[in-house]
C-alpha cells in the first residue's frame, strides 16, 4: 500500500498543529485507515521536514508522535476491517502457512512467541482487498492490540516489526521503524 497525499497544511503560528491529509489504497479499494502506510507517511514528512501532528484520513484524525527513530500513530479499532482470527499454537504453525490457502476475507494467523512480554508472530491475507499477504499490517495491530488488551511487539511477514500500545477503550498506538525503500509520486495541494 502507498500513501498518496492529498493536501498538506501547515500553520506559522507558534503552538499551531501541523495537519496533512492522505488516502491510502490497495490494488483492489480505498481504505479508511491503514497503519502501515499511516506510520509510513508520518516518518516520509519528518523525513522531508514538513512534519505533521495529525494524519487525517477518511476514518478520522490520528494523532502523531516519535519516540527516537520510532513512528507512532493513534487510531480506534472501530477503523479497522474485520478479520479473522486465526490463532496458532507456534510460529512455526504461522511460518507453515499457505497464501494460497486464503481465497476470501481478511485472515489474521497469529501465534505467540513470548506472551508474558507479549511477543507475537502473525501473518495477514487479504484477498478480496488484492492484497495475497501483507508485510505489516498496522490496522491488524490495532485491532489484535485491542482484541486481546493489551501492549504488543508484532513481527509480521518477512521480519516486520510493529509496537503497539492499549491507550484505553478503542484507542491504540501503533508504531514501527520506517526505512524508505522505493521512490514514489507524491500530489500535495
Amino acid at each position: 500500500m502507498d500513501p498518496t497525499a492529498a493536501g498538506a497544511d501547515t500553520a506559522n503560528e507558534p503552538g499551531a498543529r501541523s495537519v496533512a491529509t492522505i488516502r491510502i489504497f490497495t490494488p483492489a479499494k480505498e481504505l479508511p485507515f491503514a497503519g502501515h502506510p499511516t506510520v509510513g507517511t508520518a516518518w516520509w514528512l519528518r523525513e522531508r521536514g514538513t512534519p505533521a501532528d495529525v494524519l487525517v484520513v477518511p476514518a478520522g484524525d490520528i494523532g502523531v508522535r516519535f519516540d527516537g527513530d520510532v513512528a507512532w500513530v493513534s487510531a480506534r479499532a472501530s477503523w479497522t476491517p474485520d478479520f479473522s482470527w486465526i490463532p496458532l499454537d507456534s510460529p512455526a504453525d504461522v511460518d507453515a502457512l499457505d497464501p494460497a490457502g486464503f481465497t476470501h476475507g481478511h485472515h489474521y494467523a497469529y501465534a505467540w512467541v513470548d506472551e508474558g512480554r507479549g511477543a507475537l508472530r502473525s501473518r495477514m491475507f487479504a484477498p478480496e482487498m488484492g492484497i495475497v499477504e501483507d508485510e505489516a499490517t498496522g490496522a491488524a495491530a490495532v485491532s489484535i492490540t485491542a482484541r486481546l488488551g493489551r501492549d504488543l511487539d508484532i513481527t509480521q511477514g518477512r521480519g516486520s516489526r510493529i509496537f503497539t500500545r492499549h491507550l484505553g477503550d478503542e484507542l491504540i498506538e501503533v508504531g514501527g521503524t520506517t526505512v524508505e525503500d522505493l521512490d514514489v509520486s507524491v500530489h500535495i495541494d
